[in-house]
């Protein structure tokens, strides 16, 4: 029997950092949870957004959120109105207004060779009602025209309203699963229909990486450069 292992889980503390950052004895089941819920508030609040990761780092009297989504113009808001109003609504729902929040929104370079942003478009447009093998055949087209390697796609459940459920996936190039430094990006996501839920899957092989790949490190090079 095959054992199934989470790709981006499989390589973190090895090719990926982990996206909560902070040590805590005491206070490690309230702390997860606040990650849990936060993250989750996001992704539901601002889903025309695509966001891609959160990443969170606490301090001794702060918590600093970093989010990389495709379009950070829809959480930012007119002026940095929509900033302000996020980070108080954070600070008031799940840190009870004794931790400050620091807000970063950074933009994803390229959002078609990031799974989470491709899964939740998917997500889209088979909750739209548009046929899923012409969805599924154009994002791999335009995930292969984004210079990735290998991509793969799986949906399952009443595809297109048949009565038996049933699971189709489409690929291209290659996806190495086993090797720890195939950059493999992953996603997992749920389309609610009328027919029922269906599930989305999407793999993204973006080729061999040999040093350890950190979304926060790049952004302060790139500032550290700018001021240079």
């Amino acid at each position: 029997m095959g054992h199934k292992v989470h790709p981006k889980i499989h390589r973190t503390g090895i090719l990926f950092p982990w996206e909560s950052r902070w040590v805590s004895v005491k206070k490690y089941s309230t702390y997860l949870e606040q990650d849990i819920n936060i993250r989750e508030y996001l992704l539901e609040r601002f889903k025309d957004a695509h966001i891609d990761s959160v990443f969170i780092e606490r301090g001794p009297k702060n918590v600093t959120i970093t989010v990389f989504a495709a379009k950070p113009g829809v959480i930012i808001g007119r002026g940095g109105q929509g900033l302000d109003l996020l980070r108080k609504d954070i600070e008031r729902k799940f840190l009870q207004m004794k931790i400050k929040v620091k807000l970063n929104i950074q933009e994803v370079r390229q959002p078609s060779l990031s799974a989470e942003v491709v899964a939740q478009q998917i997500v889209k447009d088979v909750e739209n009602r548009i046929p899923f093998r012409r969805i599924m055949k154009q994002t791999i087209e335009r995930v292969m025209k984004a210079n990735a390697k290998g991509v793969k796609i799986t949906l399952a459940g009443r595809l297109n309203g048949v009565e038996i459920a049933r699971t189709e996936t489409l690929s291209e190039g290659k996806i190495p699963l086993i090797t720890l430094r195939s950059n493999v990006d992953y996603s997992n996501r749920i389309a609610r229909t009328i027919y029922g839920v269906i599930g989305v899957k999407v793999w993204i092989y973006k080729g061999e990486s040999f040093e350890r790949i950190d979304k926060l490190a790049e952004k302060q090079d790139i500032k550290r450069k700018k001021k240079n």
